[in-house]
């Protein structure tokens, strides 16, 4: 009786487990992050550069970022217990009961220049997915191994197998596809905003007098490429798997 005592807390033991942050940054990414901070700051001293007024708005979005990326950084931790899965981000957690948990993938990432390139996703049975925070080749030697065996220890708590299911993965498909375009589409309505920061400066430099049609330009001229180019790479593009 002792020893089946003692194999059912071994096993209660084994679901729990605590993913938080290892190793730090790489250098090459530190240093560029530096870059581009330095960069920054160089062209807010700058008295030419935009005026005070629109320069005081980009300093506080800039602190804004800076003081998300630090507490994502050291509040984020992914937490595996008996009940399911909490992921903790910056400023709130989430968390999925295992019941509600389709699947967990690696999945290698399109982005070259980060220090990780395999991420875990968990996906619900309406298929959506949430990074697991930490699980990644960066933080672990072995993600795909570690992932595997996390699979295996939660079998007993999910009640049920680790199939698929394809009216899920048809789910998991179609939120591919519209996250695809909506990406895609950030990124055109990025250049968009650009452009207007530059037609902005150059207008209010050159003192034209339509200082409020170039800042109106900067709000929404970016809101409407996006919805634009949205609805536009939804048209063009086909489904396709959740790790395209």
């Amino acid at each position: 009786m002792g020893g089946d005592d003692e194999d059912d807390r071994d096993d209660e033991r084994g679901i729990e487990r605590e993913y938080s942050r290892r190793r730090k940054m790489s250098r090459g990414r530190f240093a560029g992050l530096c870059i581009v901070e330095a960069n920054f700051a160089l062209q807010m001293a700058r008295p030419d550069s935009i005026p005070g007024r629109y320069r005081l708005l980009a300093v506080a979005l800039m602190v804004m970022l800076g003081v998300w990326a630090f507490l994502a950084v050291r509040r984020g931790l992914t937490s595996v217990g008996a009940d399911g899965i909490a992921v903790r981000g910056a400023f709130r957690v989430r968390k999925r009961d295992w019941h509600d948990i389709y699947d967990l993938r690696v999945e290698r990432r399109n982005t070259k220049n980060a220090d990780a390139r395999l991420l875990t996703w968990l996906y619900d049975n309406d298929g959506r997915r949430l990074p697991l925070t930490n699980v990644d080749d960066w933080q672990l030697p072995d993600v795909r191994a570690e992932v595997e065996e996390l699979r295996t220890a939660a079998a007993q708590h999910r009640g049920m197998a680790w199939e698929l299911r394809p009216e899920v993965e048809d789910r998991i498909g179609l939120r591919a596809v519209r996250r695809k375009a909506q990406e895609r589409a950030a990124v055109g309505a990025m250049l968009v905003f650009f452009a207007a920061i530059g037609y902005l400066v150059w207008e209010v430099s050159a003192d034209g007098g339509h200082r409020l049609f170039a800042f109106l330009l900067l709000l929404w001229a970016p809101l409407a490429a996006y919805a634009l180019l949205v609805t536009l790479f939804r048209l063009r593009s086909s489904r396709s798997p959740a790790h395209a």
